[in-house]
């Protein structure tokens, strides 16, 4: 799914209007009618209290449009107008006198003097004050009215963003920002919804189609996609009848040292269970029993030294090398991946100590092919980077490290980001259970297995992190977050590979299920 800029997003409004020679007011009434739509169905006419408070500019004007529906089909609505400022958008004003049309209980002002509506628990708040572009701070008392929204503990829907929040910025203050429960955004989701300093903002979102022109959406280049299911199928590589191991690549693995070696089996078992069709494991000698008894599957190379690689050297010839999981930073490891990247001319996957030698040495990066994919984790991303205020600064020095070494950086996270150059691919799989030791080796695999196939690296990434987060989400049904392990990801890798083809099943044919398995109850019964 595409996600669209500020300016992309308005540009296509002003676009629609003109291609299909309507106007802005008109395209606001689409939009309100399907934020109206979108409550209907849920509420079904409950007569719960329902507090619009709208903006004086265009996001105002969504929110009249919505309450204006609300009242015409007997809903229980209030409506305030958050008067912050005197100057007022063109459609604010029409469809103020709109609703004006409609009832004798006009929208009541709302000033920095005014007590603020009693608001209850069970009630629901329309936040249709900002959406975005704001360029001012709120005042004080429009500040004072967002934290009278949060004590009331309603749930609170936002129109597109939640007021106070920006697309580009974190917010400087928390409390000068509404806190939503869930947020319909227009056409595309926003960025903020992704990253750990703006997701807190709204619990929950979804996105609404408000009849942006299909030919800009689709032709319209983007720098940040949402990648889901959608996405990752058209990358996907059909086997043939015929193929055999060969034509699945080679894949090696080199790391482990002594208390380690876990993450050398954990990378070799996914970069099989992802479908390499050989593995190898370059190891100190330390490896070479718990490797071939955990994996008989998987070849074994040993170092020279026992409890650490010390001198990275090796006759086969692999089509692609995962490196770094547990391979420990010993001055002897380190001057070994020096001598080793200044020859080495094999596709590289990056991970752990591999990257914090090379951000101890920042010299080896220019060694580094071309998209080479590192996947660091936040300590280590900072190693690499430098430290940042914000996330959005993370992802300014993430885009500049990636155009300068020409890397993909894989940023592991809630929403893991796959980086090239200004390209950002935000992952949508994943759940908390992913937060336990191993997961990382277990995604340093994947990838490595999947340019072993023969995915360009940049594909193997984004559909790596995909299987990865979508393999968790499978086997976290059955086991919890908690007792999830980064063994139980690689044993879910085949179900995440059958649900890239499975349909879910409609309401029809779940309740004809229902109904024949209650038919054998009742037969059992008799």
């Amino acid at each position: 799914m595409k996600i669209f800029s500020d300016k992309q997003i308005f540009e296509g409004d002003k676009l629609t209007a003109e291609r299909h020679n309507i106007t802005s007011t008109e395209l606001m009434e689409r939009a309100g009618i399907q934020i109206f739509n979108w409550l209907d169905v849920r509420m079904q006419g409950a007569q719960v209290p329902i507090h619009v408070f709208c903006g004086i500019g265009n996001n105002g004007g969504n929110g009249l449009v919505v309450a204006r529906h609300l009242i015409n089909h007997g809903y229980n609505v209030e409506t305030y107008v958050v008067n912050f400022s005197v100057n007022r958008s063109k459609d604010f004003l029409v469809n103020y006198d709109f609703i004006k049309q409609i009832t004798k209980k006009w929208p009541t002002l709302m000033g920095p003097k005014d007590d603020f509506p009693e608001i209850g628990s069970e009630d629901i708040i329309i936040d249709a004050v900002f959406g975005f572009g704001l360029v001012l701070p709120a005042a004080d008392w429009v500040v004072k009215l967002f934290q009278h929204f949060k004590a009331s503990e309603a749930f609170t829907l936002a129109i597109d963003l939640p007021s106070g929040m920006e697309t580009d910025e974190v917010p400087a203050d928390e409390n000068a920002v509404v806190w939503a429960s869930h947020t319909l955004s227009f056409q595309a989701p926003k960025l903020a919804f992704f990253l750990p300093d703006t997701a807190k903002y709204t619990t929950q979102w979804e996105v609404l189609d408000v009849g942006i022109d299909p030919n800009y959406l689709i032709n319209t280049p983007i720098d940040i996609e949402l990648i889901g299911k959608q996405e990752v199928l058209p990358i996907y590589k059909m086997r043939g009848k015929f193929s055999h191991k060969g034509n699945f690549g080679h894949a090696l693995i080199i790391g482990g040292s002594y208390g380690k070696i876990g993450a050398a089996i954990l990378a070799s078992r996914s970069a099989l269970a992802v479908g390499a069709g050989l593995v190898t494991a370059f190891l100190p000698k330390c490896g070479y029993i718990p490797m071939q008894s955990s994996i008989p599957e998987v070849m074994v190379i040993t170092d020279e030294q026992d409890e650490f690689i010390s001198n990275i050297k090796f006759e086969i010839a692999p089509t692609v090398i995962g490196l770094g999981v547990g391979l420990g930073t010993t001055k002897q490891t380190e001057e070994s991946l020096k001598a080793f990247l200044k020859t080495n001319k094999t596709p590289l996957v990056i991970d752990a100590d591999g990257i914090n030698l090379l951000a101890k040495n920042k010299d080896l990066l220019s060694l580094l092919s071309e998209n080479t994919i590192l996947t660091p984790h936040p300590k280590e991303l900072e190693r690499l980077i430098g430290k940042w205020k914000n996330d959005y600064e993370k992802l300014k020095k993430v885009k500049a490290f990636s155009k300068k070494y020409k890397l993909i950086i894989v940023v592991k996270g809630a929403h893991t980001l796959t980086v090239l150059k200004n390209r950002i691919y935000i992952n949508s799989t994943g759940n908390p259970g992913l937060a336990t030791a191993g997961t990382g080796d277990v995604l340093t695999g994947i990838i490595t297995g999947l340019i072993a196939q023969g995915y360009e690296p940049l594909k193997a990434a984004v559909f790596g992190v995909y299987l990865h987060g979508k393999s968790a989400d499978i086997a976290v049904q059955d086991l919890g977050f908690e007792a999830m392990t980064a063994s139980h990801v690689i044993e879910t890798l085949g179900d995440a590979y059958i649900d890239l083809f499975t349909q879910p099943e409609s309401p029809k044919a779940e309740r004809n299920e229902e109904d024949k398995k209650e038919g054998e109850n009742k037969k059992n019964e008799k």
